[in-house]
This record gives C-alpha cells, structure tokens and sequence, in this order.
C-alpha cells in the first residue's frame, strides 16, 4: 500500500462502492478515535442451503479476501459460524494474521440456519469489545424466515448476501434494509478489486 493510501479504511470504502467501480467520492478515510483499532466480526452461515448452492464456497473465498485487508490494516477479526441448531466460534477475536486455503476448508455445512441465535452470540462478542470500533460482517444466502434484530454492539453492520434461488426471497436485503446496514450482493462484491 501506498503512503497516501495509509489513511484509507478499505472495508468501509468498499460497503460505499457497492457493486459499482470504484470512484474517489467511495474513498472513506480512518476515523480518528481514541479507539484501539478496528475488530470484524465475521458471521458465516454455514447451513445446508449454502452448501447446496455453492454460497458457502463463495462465501469462503470471500472472508478469506476481508480477512487479509484486515491483516492489512492490523485490525482485529472473529469468526462465528452458524448451522442446525449451533453457533460455533471458530475464531476468537484477536489480531488478523496471514490466512491460506488450510486454515478455512474445514469449515463444513449441514442443517438449519440459527440466525437469530447467531446474530445473539455476534452481539454478545461485540459487546465485549467496546474499546474497539465494531464491526458486523453477516455472510448468508438469507434463507432464514428469523428476522433478529440489529445487534446493538455493532458499530457498522453489513449484509454480503449469496441467494442463488431462481424465484428469489430478498431475506438478505429485506433483513439489511431493517437492520440500516449496507447490502452487498457476494456476486457484484469483490474485496480485492481497488
């Protein structure tokens, strides 16, 4: 990264560009606070459905891609997958590191989508963390009828949604528009694209 691009918070420059390209009036720049850096809150759904429609593969790749702009950055991350009846903390906060392949294949998928409970245990992590500027990932095919509330604890929610239905239901959109979050469509969304 450039010296003049130090000061640019990527994450929050991405959620600005949406789908589009990238233009100069998406550029967000880092938010001076007393704060101790950033902690992403990654909340992954891994139920069948994702699996089945290849939104989990996808949806891989792409935390992969927010994780290493987190290294970047040296924030901080944490991972909460969600499936059947479970929300399994598969990383606990702590400072980005260098992420390969290995280390997200085994995530698997299988049963229901917990997303209230998930949204719950994101919300409980955060709250926890009040020294950090806060932020909620949801990574999710919305195939979920739950609709949670916004966690409280997040200081920027976003909503990176993988539907591949060929009749869509807009849950990932409906639950973003509720929750005053940024949308991403996964398919338009490209981290790695600046």
């Amino acid at each position: 990264m450039a010296a003049a691009d130090a000061a640019l918070d990527w994450p929050r420059t991405f959620v600005a560009r949406g789908a589009g390209p990238l233009r100069r009036e998406h550029l967000r720049r880092r938010p001076r606070e007393t704060r101790e850096g950033a902690l992403h809150c990654f909340l992954l759904d891994a139920s069948a459905s994702m699996r089945n429609d290849g939104g989990l593969a996808r949806a891989k790749g792409l935390l992969l891609a927010l994780m290493d702009e987190a290294y970047r950055r040296r924030d901080h991350v944490a991972l909460l997958c969600f499936a059947g009846s479970v929300v399994e903390l598969r990383l606990p906060p702590r400072r980005a590191s260098a992420w390969n392949d290995d280390w997200i294949a085994p995530i698997g998928a299988g049963g229901g989508t917990p997303l209230a409970l998930g949204v719950q245990r994101a919300d409980e992590l955060l709250k926890r963390h009040a020294d950090q500027r806060r932020w909620l990932w949801l990574l999710t095919d919305g195939r979920s009828a739950e609709s949670p509330a916004r966690p409280g604890s997040a200081d920027v929610a976003c909503v990176v949604g993988f539907e591949t239905a060929r009749v869509p239901l807009h849950r990932a959109q409906s639950l973003a528009a509720a929750w005053d979050a940024r949308y991403l469509d996964a398919a338009a969304f490209d981290p790695r694209q600046a």
